[in-house]
């Protein structure tokens, strides 16, 4: 299955980043790109549980060809974490739900070499992300 046009094109350009910090920077570039999330969807059942910051995820389902398929926005308070929900964003919505499920961004990641320099606490609220959008993801797969 082939990654998503964004994903694709945030992998092309870190790819050309090999210093950390241009790398750092990068992603939060990516999330200060990222549209703001309405206030009201900042809401308990879309906070996510297991990040140190503050982090929303919400999402929205649409049938194509019948199959669901997930959009997600989201938001932190943090400004890394803020560019880490920007990349997850750009791998998982807009896709279907069993394709999002299939898909583990850990794995990802590692490839990408965004993991290896992040602390405990950013591994942790990432490894919640994921597994936030693959749980909502296999209940409808």
């Amino acid at each position: 299955m082939t990654e998503p046009q964004a994903f694709q094109d945030i992998a092309e350009n870190l790819a050309f980043l090999d210093d950390w910090e241009d790398r750092l920077n990068y992603l939060i570039e990516l999330g200060q790109a990222l549209p703001p999330l309405d206030e009201a969807e900042k809401t308990a059942e879309n906070k996510v549980k297991g990040c140190v910051s503050n982090v929303w995820l919400a999402s929205s389902i649409a049938q194509l060809d019948g199959k669901a398929v997930l959009s997600f926005r989201g938001q932190s308070d943090a400004i890394i974490t803020k560019g880490l929900v920007a990349v997850l964003l750009a791998l998982y919505s807009g896709r279907p739900a069993q394709d999002i499920a299939a898909t583990d961004a850990i794995v990802w990641f590692q490839k990408l070499r965004l993991s290896e320099h992040l602390g405990m606490q950013r591994s942790n609220g990432l490894v919640a992300m994921v597994n936030r959008i693959r749980t909502e993801a296999k209940a409808l797969s």
